[in-house]
């Protein structure tokens, strides 16, 4: 049996999700543009306060929209798994100081790796 209204829901969200996809997929490829511009400007790779600005930003646009906030903590997330930290005893510490289960997850995992 078909549903006309629900196949046309479905056919919306699908569209939708293919453009978040695409967006993150072109986001992901400035952030490394930017990564190549540091590099050869001797800039250094990481800039911890901007990150922590950008994910209030963005954990503050989530929750403008009514979304969980580690929604708004995906781009980060990228960015964390794809220029990981040099090992420390602070980084350690930092998996316990995270305010996400996904985050202290990912830190765990880290870890272990």
């Amino acid at each position: 049996m078909s549903d006309d209204v629900l196949d046309a829901y479905r056919s919306s969200i699908d569209n939708i999700d293919a453009a978040l996809i695409h967006m993150l997929a072109e986001r992901f490829k400035v952030t490394q543009a930017v990564g190549r511009y540091k590099a050869q400007a001797g800039l250094p790779p990481a800039d911890p306060s901007r990150e922590e600005r950008q994910i209030a930003r963005l954990r503050h646009l989530a929750e403008e929209a009514r979304l969980d906030r580690i929604l708004g903590e995906v781009p980060a997330l990228h960015h964390r798994r794809s220029h990981p930290p040099p090992r420390t005893a602070a980084r350690r510490s930092l998996a316990f100081s995270l305010t996400s289960p996904t985050e202290v997850k990912l830190a765990k995992a880290r870890e272990k790796s």
